[in-house]
């Protein structure tokens, strides 16, 4: 099943895989884990600090 959501809680507790898409690229996938403590893209790691951090 694909889920297209910003609610990153949501997606951090049900996801197997996070995709991340911006522009509508593939910048990142990634296990939950894996993307929400240590993103590789540097788009990911902004949208990250601005929503987790918010």
């Amino acid at each position: 099943m694909v889920v297209v959501t910003h609610e990153m809680g949501f997606a951090r507790e049900v996801a197997d895989r996070i995709v991340f898409i911006d522009q509508g690229r593939i910048l990142e996938e990634a296990p939950p884990e894996e993307f929400f403590s240590n993103p590789k893209e540097e788009r990911a790691k902004v949208f990250l600090g601005r929503i987790l951090n918010h």
